[in-house]
């Protein structure tokens, strides 16, 4: 016979899992943490097995409890999926924060895009360079530029992240059409006003080094955005180091050209992650996003096999002709 499992066990394993504690699970449902122990205590009556190891108020998932855990965030997201593809119709309202040079040269150009073949979807954009920790409901995702910090993973309140890794970007010099004819060879680049981009993870020495040269000292503009060094470099002011992704406007109008491109190398490596609760994963607004943004980017990308408790791998920077 099956064991009887109550909902509101499992809602109370489920909150357990996500937050990291019995009393930030009871914070979440409503409830005392003396009612989240005693449902989960039940649960673990009902199936025989322990489910999480106890250590003053640290909880950690058993074997058991893992595998339980990965069927029951499915299942809720299920449920929520098809609650939401039958409520009455209403704007599906997405809440993303994200990096602000990958929303302002990528995401914003495609807003017109996103939004006709989402139909129903309304996206709330809130662009800065910080983490967002997702501890309350402000955003449902953020796209952050540079593998997330290790904090996400393990600790109290980040057990159930999810992290995508948006493909990979080619960083290289790009210039006015002007400047173009002057920068033959990657020596040539000494000559210029090469400007600089502080927070970005490719920079000017990684360059010259996949070269086999030594960057010159420092001369030029320097801007903590990657969208201003892009449009300085359009307007003349010197070669930008920057990812050609962020730059396909620019370089599709032909306001700025690559002048090493087959001649130097360049520097591929994996910019920006889509990172979001895994709770969310089937929500109708985050399935439509992900959806079409993993279409966008050419991405081919099983949710399933993402191990969300995982911190992702260092990010791939490689040299490519």
């Amino acid at each position: 016979m099956r064991p009887h499992l109550p909902l509101t066990a499992l809602r109370a394993f489920e909150a357990a899992t996500r937050t990291g504690s019995f009393r930030s699970a009871a914070d979440d449902l409503g409830l005392t943490p003396s009612a989240v122990s005693h449902a989960i205590r039940g649960l673990e009556s009902n199936l025989g097995t322990m489910l999480f190891e106890r250590d003053g108020r640290s909880i950690r998932l058993t074997p058991e409890g893992e595998t339980l855990m990965r069927h029951v965030e499915r299942g809720f997201g299920e449920l929520q999926l098809g609650i939401g593809s039958v409520a009455a119709r209403r704007p599906l309202l997405l809440k993303l924060h994200c990096a602000p040079s990958f929303a302002a040269q990528w995401l914003v150009p495609r807003l017109g895009r996103l939004l006709k073949e989402c139909g129903g979807l309304e996206l709330r954009i809130a662009a800065g360079t910080d983490y967002t920790k997702f501890l309350a409901d402000e955003f449902d995702a953020d796209i952050v530029y540079g593998a997330p910090p290790p904090e996400f993973y393990g600790g109290a309140g980040h057990q159930g992240i999810t992290v995508v890794p948006l493909g990979t970007e080619t960083v290289t010099p790009l210039c006015a059409p002007s400047l173009a004819p002057s920068i033959r060879t990657a020596r040539d680049l000494f000559a210029q006003t090469l400007i600089e981009s502080d927070n970005k993870r490719v920079r000017w020495p990684a360059w010259f080094a996949a070269n086999s040269l030594a960057a010159p000292a420092t001369r030029g503009p320097r801007f903590d955005r990657s969208f201003i060094s892009i449009s300085a470099a359009a307007d003349g002011l010197g070669v930008a180091l920057e990812s050609t992704m962020l730059a396909e406007r620019e370089i599709a109008s032909g306001r700025l050209v690559r002048p090493l491109a087959g001649v130097a190398e360049d520097v591929v490596y994996t910019g920006h992650w889509l990172v979001f609760p895994t709770t969310r994963r089937y929500a109708r607004a985050m399935v439509l996003f992900l959806g079409w943004l993993t279409r966008e980017l050419g991405l081919d990308v099983n949710l399933d096999e993402l191990d969300a408790a995982a911190r992702p791998g260092q990010e791939r920077v490689k040299a490519q002709r």
